[in-house]
């Protein structure tokens, strides 16, 4: 077996413009993708994932670069000679044919026995938790049974890579949540390789063992849900995974993975972790996830007194939302942080809430402070 279900090498995909003009989709990317892994491409509408999903199955082929399956060179092999199949966020069913028909038809196309087909479909149909509905239409089930008969029409010739463009895209929330969960559970099932496209951040983090987060044609960040969401290695990507809040400021001291940084507009230091290799004077971007900041009264501050990396607020607004009460800050100088304060006892009392007025101490942990590069 090749080490690597798929790779990108230094891909490049060009479209040409009806003004004439050129648009770069891809913009060398390089990915290496391993067997059995549930891999997704993660970015905003038009940063380059269904287009490297699409050069994967085929559908398009690289400007530059190449693609390899089990470590074959695929660059401009049809779609029909790949062990890959799609399933894309349209279902694409036959409207005219039953669930069997619909899942059977690729092993008709090659021409499989009728026995070999019942069998394979069954089973398809069984992992898709679809069983006894293969006389049904399409038309006859909701939107998550036609998804899974999508999936089931995919996975019956047991490909080696299964590609999946937003194939939840078209479900309510809930139902999207809920097949997320039964999406994850079928590929650790069947143990092929999923490779996911994505603009959903928590979708991505729920299912994937690895996410690579893409911005303008480019790979930003590689790595598991946990490096990154807890270690973005930029601005984008902190931005764009979860929420956060950004503060501005210079580098004063570096000390190994310590970074002492001046908050410019507030005359203030503080330290937190450094995401790259940064100098004195350098610009940079200080992070910290509204979750992982502690409040206290500004009063004493109680049993966080003595904690660095605390900054004085105003609060402004707040908004229970039950799990927790998102609290929302003004620093001064038109800076303004938010912090989600986590509701750990019931109760009723309003004292027990932060309100609109009340003076607070921001602090703000130096392991759950990033300082990222500027841009």
């Amino acid at each position: 077996m090749s080490e690597y279900a798929v790779e990108m090498q230094n891909v490049v995909k060009i479209f040409p413009t009806p003004e004439g003009g050129e648009v770069t989709a891809v913009d060398h990317v390089t990915l290496r993708i391993q067997h059995g892994e549930f891999f997704s491409l993660l970015g905003p509408s038009g940063c380059g994932k269904t287009t490297s999903l699409r050069m994967m199955a085929g559908f398009e082929w690289p400007t530059e670069g190449e693609i390899y399956i089990d470590s074959k060179a695929m660059g401009r092999i049809p779609p029909y000679l790949r062990t890959v199949n799609t399933v894309f966020q349209s279902y694409a069913l036959f409207q005219h044919m039953s669930v069997f028909q619909n899942v059977a038809f690729g092993l008709e196309m090659e021409n499989v026995n009728k026995a070999e087909i019942s069998r394979h479909v069954a089973n398809a149909l069984e992992m898709v938790k679809l069983t006894g509905m293969d006389r049904r239409k399409p038309r006859q089930l909701s939107g998550g049974q036609q998804q899974r008969v999508a999936l089931a029409r995919a996975l019956v010739k047991r490909p080696a890579v299964l590609l999946l463009d937003e194939p939840l895209g078209a479900l309510d929330l809930k139902l999207r949540k809920e097949m997320q969960l039964e999406l994850k559970a079928l590929q650790e099932h069947v143990g092929i390789t999923f490779i996911y496209v994505t603009h959903d951040q928590e979708e991505a983090l729920t299912m994937s063992d690895r996410i690579a987060v893409m911005s303008q044609g480019k790979t930003l960040q590689i790595g598991t849900p946990l490096e990154i969401y807890e270690r973005p290695n930029c601005r984008f990507v902190a931005d764009f995974i979860g929420e956060t809040n950004f503060l501005k400021g210079t580098v004063k001291k570096v000390d190994k993975e310590k970074v002492t940084v001046l908050l410019t507009s507030l005359s203030k230091e503080i330290e937190g972790l450094g995401q790259g290799s940064f100098i004195f004077g350098q610009d940079v971007t200080v992070s910290i996830r509204p979750e992982k900041i502690r409040l206290a009264d500004d009063t004493g501050a109680g049993a966080l007194k003595g904690l660095e990396n605390f900054l004085h607020a105003k609060v402004v607004r707040t908004a229970y939302v039950g799990s927790d009460t998102r609290v929302f800050l003004d620093l001064g100088k038109d800076i303004k942080m938010r912090a989600w304060e986590q509701n750990h006892v019931s109760t009723l009392d309003p004292d027990a809430y932060y309100a609109v007025g009340d003076v607070v101490r921001v602090y703000m942990p130096i392991e759950n402070t990033l300082v990222l590069p500027e841009g």
